[in-house]
């Protein structure tokens, strides 16, 4: 009985640890806020050592890596726009990306400070 029941659990350990693998949701749609960097911030070197220019296409994130673009679509209105991650940030629990103030203009209006927003990686 006790090896019947050690083998159940050992079944149930091996199956969740192949789902969590399985089940990769880097790739997936999200959806958060997206705010847009002050031109204060023009010319200031970036976590990744690029100097920052706010007519670009890029953005920060917290962890994905550097130079990958994500699509970030505007859920008021559908516009998208691609970017390049070459920072990290924002450092704000409500939001998930901080845009140069030309990606935030591609899809929404900068006189709103943020934009509920869906992002995916671009393969």
């Amino acid at each position: 009985m006790m090896k019947r029941f050690i083998l159940v659990i050992i079944m149930m350990i091996s199956t969740f640890s192949v789902y969590s693998f399985s089940n990769n949701t880097t790739d997936a749609k999200k959806t958060s806020y997206a705010s847009y960097y002050h031109d204060k911030f023009n010319g200031r070197k970036t976590a990744s050592g690029e100097v920052f220019d706010n007519s670009k296409l890029t953005a920060a994130h917290r962890t994905l890596p550097f130079g990958t673009e994500i699509r970030v679509t505007n859920l008021n209105n559908g516009k998208e726009v691609i970017v390049t991650v070459n920072d990290r940030g924002p450092f704000h629990s409500s939001r998930v990306l901080d845009m140069s103030k030309a990606a935030f203009d591609e899809i929404g209006n900068i006189d709103r400070g943020t934009i509920p927003v869906e992002y995916e990686i671009v393969d």
